[in-house]
């Protein structure tokens, strides 16, 4: 690297950690309305404090104190909860200024995140000016994608972050209804892919499995449009998956890193590096005792702090995943810092099919299935040799003989609805759960991984 470069670089990673140190004062003064911090910070000199002496906070302590970590007491709880229980006002602006979403219960736990305007604002400009683009010429005439068709495939049925913020732009600007749409993982895959046909998207954005289904779907003919982009998240990417489906489109993939605690995380640049937006959003990766992991080194897991969001402070959130940080400056030039993520990594699952094809189950679409319709949170669904499945259900889920027999019908009803053949379902109680690279049990495992002998039969 130039002098001249490693000089611009240092001058930049300084102004970042300013901002991160001014932003965090801020984020501090104002989680002095929350009664959690009111009382935590109360006596204490801010610009004294560093961040490591605050506690770490987990999803389940969150939702037990909700209310504690709220700075606004007309936020209420029951309230929410009954918002996020009606699809029909996904996007609905709360007390006319806060926008409400759920996170699914990938660690045993769902949650409700409560985005102020000025964090809203914030999230929507960083999608629009550090978002790269595959197609940089097109940017220059259209750098807000209004000519754009969008399609986000994934869960549409609850309050989840990237469905409302679709939605809330679609409410916001109705012009843009013909031309941003959702549609729903959950449904069949001839009935998606019909819709994507009739819909001919040219951005599609997905999670990495979806995208790989997509790609096979258009290989073999029933996905006839051909997207000019596609967007990935919300599950680990692989080369491999990156090349099936970059190949099969003729089209760039773009990675993304976001979760409900914060949405637009890391992007990833030209150059194939998630680049985090560390201005505004604090990542400490950390090891089981959350102590410091040296750059270079994977996490145990990772500790968010949420700058940007002023309503529900949200400070060295454990967010469960294993992140590495990069020791070097990514060749693109940015000096926001590179994080490699080993995050989500379920299988998808091949049944056999009634009509004698080959079904593919998506994972996202088969915990959301068990989340929002059964009720099961705290689980592992494992293919067997013999093509059934088998729910092991962990210490936290209700194993009595009613909520079993909720959850293999659930399931049943929608392993059928995708055309799969009728196979057997089982439960079972957990030993411990096959553990993915993150540190966290895999939740959905094919055949050709699962090991029947960590279970004991119920």
């Amino acid at each position: 690297m130039r002098p001249g470069s490693m000089y611009a670089n240092a001058i930049q990673i300084e102004a970042i950690a300013d901002l991160q140190s001014k932003r965090l004062l801020a984020l501090l003064e104002a989680a002095r309305a929350a009664p959690f911090y009111r009382q935590l910070l109360a006596g204490r000199r801010l610009t004294e404090l560093t961040l490591q002496e605050l506690p770490v906070l987990s999803k389940t302590m969150l939702m037990q104190q909700f209310e504690q970590h709220l700075c606004d007491p007309q936020l209420k709880l029951a309230d929410l909860q009954q918002l996020c229980r009606d699809p029909k006002r996904i996007a609905e602006s709360y007390l006319g200024r806060y926008t409400v979403w759920e996170s699914s219960g990938s660690s045993g736990q769902a949650g409700i995140y409560v985005q102020d305007p000025a964090a809203m604002a914030l999230y929507e400009t960083l999608e629009a000016t550090r978002r790269q683009s595959p197609r940089p010429w097109q940017r220059l005439w259209d750098p807000l994608y209004l000519s754009e068709r969008f399609a986000f495939v994934g869960a549409t049925g609850g309050h989840f972050a990237s469905h409302v913020s679709v939605e809330r732009l679609r409410r916001a600007q109705p012009w843009l209804t013909g031309r941003w749409r959702s549609f729903s993982i959950l449904q069949a895959t001839p009935e998606l892919l019909s819709q994507l046909n009739a819909f001919a998207p040219s951005i599609i954005a997905t999670y990495p499995t979806a995208a790989l289904l997509l790609a096979q779907e258009f290989e073999h003919g029933a996905l006839r449009c051909r997207p000019q982009e596609i967007w990935t998240g919300g599950e680990t990417l692989t080369a491999a998956m990156r090349n099936r489906i970059e190949t099969a489109f003729g089209c760039a993939l773009r990675n993304s890193y976001g979760a409900s605690e914060f949405l637009p995380i890391a992007w990833e640049c030209a150059a194939g590096q998630l680049h985090v937006n560390a201005d505004w959003v604090i990542l400490e990766p950390v090891d089981a005792q959350y102590r410091p992991t040296p750059r270079g080194q994977a996490s145990h897991t990772t500790l968010l702090t949420n700058l940007a969001n002023h309503v529900q402070p949200l400070i060295r959130f454990d967010l469960g995943d294993s992140i590495t940080l990069a020791q070097e400056l990514c060749t693109c030039g940015s000096a926001l810092p590179v994080v490699e993520v080993l995050g989500r990594r379920d299988d998808m699952l091949f049944m056999p099919g009634r009509a004698g094809r080959r079904v593919s189950l998506l994972p996202l679409a088969l915990t959301t299935v068990l989340e929002d319709e059964a009720g099961l949170f705290d689980f592992q669904l494992q293919q067997l040799a013999d093509g059934g499945l088998q729910l092991i259900l962990g210490a936290d889920a209700d194993q009595s003989r009613t909520a079993r027999e909720r959850y293999r019908r659930v399931l049943r009803e929608f392993v059928l609805e995708q055309g799969a053949a009728d196979l057997p379902i089982s439960t079972c109680i957990a030993k411990p759960f096959t553990l993915g690279r993150s540190g966290k049990h895999k939740r959905i495992v094919a055949a050709a991984t699962s090991k029947s002998e960590s279970q004991v039969s119920s």
